[in-house]
């Protein structure tokens, strides 16, 4: 994990132009909003005493820009990453926690084809990951897999459902994946989410599940897009796949959610189209005495539905967040490596390293637990609100 925690690692390959906006842990004082640079972790407070807040300025960027000359140093940016790793913090010194806050969390599912088609599949297997193999060759034969062409909510998409309805193969997946309506879920809990360096966690019921390598959107109350972070959805297949009425309970535990390593803001150099067109990279790396090492990507120029819509339909007349929310635009990246056997598909063991990256935003790491396992969440909106009272920041 070290290796990954590293200024060349982890920021952006252009991180002297970019404005990466995190938060920190700082023994005695709590969460504190920061600027990273590639080399000083500068304190923001003065500028904002939240992310939330930061995000609401008219230009956040241009804000940050105006600030950066008489922002008090924290610590050299090599020296909090290194301190990140859960393994190997010292508590004199700050380490990254995700870097939003007040803001809910959200995000968009079967926004790609691939996913979609899994999703179909897991369904149909009622989460049994043997049956994984058999279930998707009939899924294929039935459906295809060529519908990236197919837009959303378009004539096209309702010819193919009433064909699909009259085959007996019609999904709610495919209701939210070439339907007019996008899924719009709630992945996790303001201030629950981990940052890099941190354990992950996967249900200590849950057989079969995989990483969700995603670019997570930063929106303010005004449904403005403003930066974008890494993310990873953590999933568990085996039962969203047995009932799609347990979603709460396949995305929502402790520490089953990873953002950072920063947001970066927007400003002339990453804007909305550079998101467009991130290619994101993932390795998942077992600690088993003969590595196991899965690769795979998710490509931002194949998504089924425009970043801007799925924003769009995450908020508005009938959904406001006067605090804003992270939004993770979903994966086409969907893992059918076996690992434990023929036709066993992917699964996590504990142990494993994740990575998630892109040139434009960085990389994030973190290590596989199970959710009681993993260190418990508590440290949230009221202690936020303490903390910043005794702050002086409120």
């Amino acid at each position: 994990m070290q290796k990954s925690l590293t200024p060349s690692a982890a920021l952006p390959l252009d991180a002297k132009a970019a404005l990466l906006v995190g938060r920190v842990w700082l023994q005695g004082t709590g969460p504190v909003l920061v600027l990273v640079t590639p080399d000083d972790v500068l304190d923001l407070s003065a500028l904002a005493a939240t992310c939330s807040e930061l995000l609401e300025l008219a230009n956040p960027a241009q804000s940050v820009r105006a600030a950066m000359a008489q922002l008090p140093r924290l610590a050299a940016t090599a020296e909090v990453l290194s301190n990140s790793a859960f393994d190997a913090r010292k508590p004199d010194l700050p380490w990254l926690l995700a870097p939003c806050d007040l803001q809910a969390i959200k995000a968009a599912g079967v926004t790609f084809v691939a996913s979609m088609l899994e999703r179909v599949i897991e369904e149909q297997a009622r989460g049994d990951a043997s049956k994984a193999e058999s279930v998707r060759a009939a899924v294929v034969a039935v459906i295809g897999e060529n519908l990236a062409s197919i837009k959303p909510g378009s004539a096209e998409a309702e010819r193919l459902k009433a064909v699909l309805i009259a085959q007996g193969v019609w999904s709610q997946y495919l209701e939210v994946g070439i339907g007019p309506d996008a899924e719009i879920f709630t992945k996790s809990q303001p201030l629950s989410s981990m940052g890099t360096g941190a354990e992950v966690g996967i249900h200590p019921h849950s057989h079969w599940n995989n990483p969700e390598p995603e670019v997570v959107l930063a929106v303010n109350s005004r449904g403005q897009v403003v930066g974008a972070a890494l993310g990873n959805d953590v999933n568990l297949r085996d039962f969203e796949g047995r009932s799609a009425l347990l979603l709460g309970k396949a995305k929502d535990n402790n520490a089953s959610c990873s953002i950072g390593p920063f947001i970066r803001l927007f400003d002339a150099d990453f804007s909305l189209d550079h998101v467009r067109q991130c290619e994101l990279s993932m390795t998942v790396t077992g600690p088993e005495a003969k590595p196991f090492v899965l690769q795979g990507g998710s490509s931002l120029a194949h998504i089924s539905r425009d970043p801007l819509d799925l924003v769009n339909q995450a908020i508005g007349e009938n959904h406001q967040y006067p605090d804003g929310f992270m939004l993770f635009l979903g994966t086409m990246f969907a893992p059918t490596q076996d690992r434990h056997g023929p036709g066993q598909g992917f699964t996590h063991v504990v142990g494993d390293i994740v990575t998630v990256s892109t040139p434009q935003l960085g990389l994030l790491v973190n290590r596989v637990t199970t959710c009681d396992s993993a260190q418990p969440w508590t440290f949230g909106i009221s202690a936020l609100m303490r903390n910043l009272a005794q702050r002086g920041l409120l």
